[in-house]
Formats: structure tokens, C-alpha cells, sequence
């Protein structure tokens, strides 16, 4: 999923479910960031004080760098959480490996992150928490079927939309970054990269309004309905944060009302621009004029630079750190919505591999 899904439906669905603007802002940000959060390594102050902080994304340069790309550690508890084949924990002690981490919608795996999310619910950094697992929660439906590790398990051949019909620019894109290790006609990468994640399907699983099929790299034919996934998503989430509101991961409680349902659904269906910023547009300006009930909310994301929550917590204006740079310390930055949610990035990262993935014979790092 994209900046729209990530940053605008997931505001939308915590309005619905209860938040106020503020916490729901918080949540949203939180969600978006786990792509932004690129940079990791030790933060250190001009009081010697210091901070280490891990990265929840790649940048695009580095998918080149294929060596350096292949970390369990992101895309595993981040971006591709493990399946398990869609079965409880112990069901399956003997599958392969590579089938046991293709990411699943909804799993078991899914349903015991959700928990330990809510588990934490009284934390400091509970609402960024959330934020970042309902980024992972959402991404079971966009990314299913795929895994995050490089393997011949994600390859992809005939990707193709409702009409039959390749993306041809997307596919010029792609080949042109790439050069010769990507296979347009094929969408398939070649050579001595192997796809990670959905890379051979290109952003077909992350676009909302796109109904599209491929085969995939045991030779069967997929057919996948994002509207109708991202819909099923939206719901699910919303249970989800009534569910960490209440401090209750059992609670009985209601997803989306029929009408706004109907709303978000007809917005995925509808809002068809290719690019996720001006799908995220239309989002924001969506909610800034009261179209799902609540009242109207100038909601923007900045993720790097001046305003994000990174120069708010070390007035960081760069992309990137420069070696052995040293920042004013702040007493602030305990508090700060960086630090919270840098945080609750590792919390998230321990508890999916070294807590959750285990249970399920799992061992990704």
C-alpha cells in the first residue's frame, strides 16, 4: 500500500472508530512513517548523550544493492509478516520455510501482532505503536502471497490488469532503472537478482482501484481485487483500534457502519490517479471537507525536513546524517513524537521476531 492507504484511510478509519483528530494524527503519521523511516544508526548529542535508532524502510537507490537490501529484519516485521500458511500456531511444524513467511491476510500471525499491540496500549508510545501496526496489519492484504526475502518463491510472469492489459509506462519505468536485469515483456527481474518482495509485480498490489491477475512462481494463476481487499482492510482495522482503545484484544465490537463503508470503498474504486501522492491528495482534501462525518481537519504528513517529527526532535533538516554530526540535546526529546515512535519500532521488531515468529516455528533473524 501507499502514502493514500497508509496516511489517509488509516486517519479516516481511526476517526470512525473513535480517535480524536489529534490521536488519529498521531496514528496516521506513525502508519505512513514505517516507509519513510530510512536512516538508522546512533544519534548522538553535545552533552554525550546518544540514541540508536533502526530503519522500518529501504530507499529506492538501494534496490540495486541487492546484498544490502535482503534484511529479514525490515521487511519481515514491517512490510511481508509471515503467513504461516494461514494456519495456527504448531499446525504446520513441518512446512518449508519459504511457504511458512508468504505473507497471509488476516493471520494467526497477524491476529497475535494485534495483541501485543494492545497489550502495550497504556505505553508512552502506544498510539505510534498502533500506527505501525496497523501499517503491517493493512499490508497482509496488499502483500499476500508474497514473501520478504529474496527467492524464486515472488517471481511473477503475465502481470496484467482487468482488461488484459501490462501497465506499459510503469514497465518503461522499471526496465529503464534496472537496465538489463529486468525483463519487461516478462515483468520478471533476471540474472543474479532475484525478486524480493512483490518487486516482479511492480506496485500492482499497492494500487487501491486496480483489479489485475498474474501467475505466480509455483505456476498458479492469481486473480486479486485490491478494492476489495483494502475495503476488507479498512474494516478489519477499525475493529482493530476499537479494540486498543478499549485495552481489550477480545472485545465484541463493530467495523465500519454501512455508510462509511460505502464511502471508503467508493473512494478506492474511484480515485484511479497512478501516483499515490495525488491519490493522497484527493484523501486529504476529502477529509479537510467533512466527507466522512466528522468534522473538517487540515491533516498533512511531512516526513523529512522542517515540520516533520524528526527536526522537531533534533532539528534535523537533512535526508541524510552526516558522519560523526552531533545535535543539540533537548529535554523535549524524551517526548518527542520521533523518539516515541523510533521506539516503538524496536518494540514492534523484538516482539514480531524474537516473540510472535518463534510460536510458529519461525526463525527470521
Amino acid at each position: 500500500m501507499q502514502i493514500d492507504f497508509h496516511h489517509g484511510v488509516t486517519y479516516v478509519v481511526a476517526r470512525l472508530s473513535g480517535f480524536n483528530h489529534h490521536h488519529a494524527s498521531v496514528i496516521a503519521h506513525a502508519a505512513q512513517y514505517v516507509d519513510d523511516a530510512t536512516n538508522d544508526g546512533l544519534i548522538r548529542f553535545d552533552n554525550q548523550a546518544m540514541y540508536q535508532r533502526i530503519a522500518s524502510a529501504h530507499k529506492m537507490i538501494d534496490y540495486k544493492n541487492i546484498q544490502k537490501l535482503a534484511n529479514h529484519q525490515v521487511w519481515i516485521p514491517f512490510h511481508f509478516l509471515p503467513g504461516n500458511e494461514g494456519l495456527a500456531a504448531g499446525e504446520n511444524p513441518d512446512a518449508d520455510f519459504r511457504h511458512k513467511i508468504v505473507c497471509r491476510p488476516n493471520s494467526f500471525v497477524a491476529q497475535d501482532m494485534l495483541r501485543a499491540c494492545i497489550a502495550d496500549h497504556h505505553k508512552p508510545n502506544a498510539l505510534h505503536r498502533l500506527g505501525i501496526t496497523m501499517h503491517v496489519f493493512a499490508d497482509t492484504w496488499a502483500h499476500q502471497g508474497f514473501a520478504g526475502i529474496n527467492d524464486k518463491i515472488n517471481l511473477v510472469q503475465d502481470v496484467l490488469d482487468e482488461n488484459n492489459d501490462p501497465d506499459p509506462s510503469l514497465l518503461i519505468q522499471v526496465k529503464n532503472y534496472f537496465l538489463d536485469r529486468f525483463d519487461a515483456v516478462q515483468s520478471q527481474f533476471v540474472g543474479d537478482l532475484l525478486p524480493l518482495g512483490h518487486g516482479a509485480a511492480l506496485s500492482y498490489p499497492d494500487r487501491p482501484y486496480l483489479k489485475w491477475h498474474y501467475t505466480n512462481g509455483e505456476g498458479l494463476h492469481i486473480e486479486r481485487d485490491n478494492p476489495k481487499d483494502f475495503i476488507e482492510a479498512a474494516d478489519q482495522m477499525c475493529k482493530a483500534m476499537r479494540r486498543f482503545q478499549l485495552g481489550d484484544a477480545d472485545a465484541n465490537v463493530a467495523g465500519l457502519s454501512t455508510i462509511s463503508r460505502e464511502q471508503i470503498e467508493a473512494m478506492l474504486r474511484n480515485t484511479r490517479e497512478d501516483s499515490g501522492d495525488k491519490r493522497h491528495r484527493v484523501w486529504l482534501d476529502a477529509i479537510a471537507n467533512e466527507h466522512f462525518g466528522f468534522p473538517a481537519e487540515k491533516l498533512h504528513y511531512i516526513p523529512k525536513g522542517v515540520g516533520s517529527w524528526k527536526y522537531q526532535a533534533i532539528k534535523d533538516r537533512r535526508s541524510k546524517q552526516l558522519k560523526h554530526q552531533l545535535f543539540t540535546y533537548h529535554a523535549a526529546f524524551l517526548d518527542s513524537d520521533w523518539k516515541h515512535f523510533h521506539d516503538a519500532l524496536q518494540a514492534h521488531r523484538f516482539t514480531v521476531i524474537h516473540e510472535i515468529l518463534p510460536r510458529y516455528g519461525i526463525s527470521a533473524a
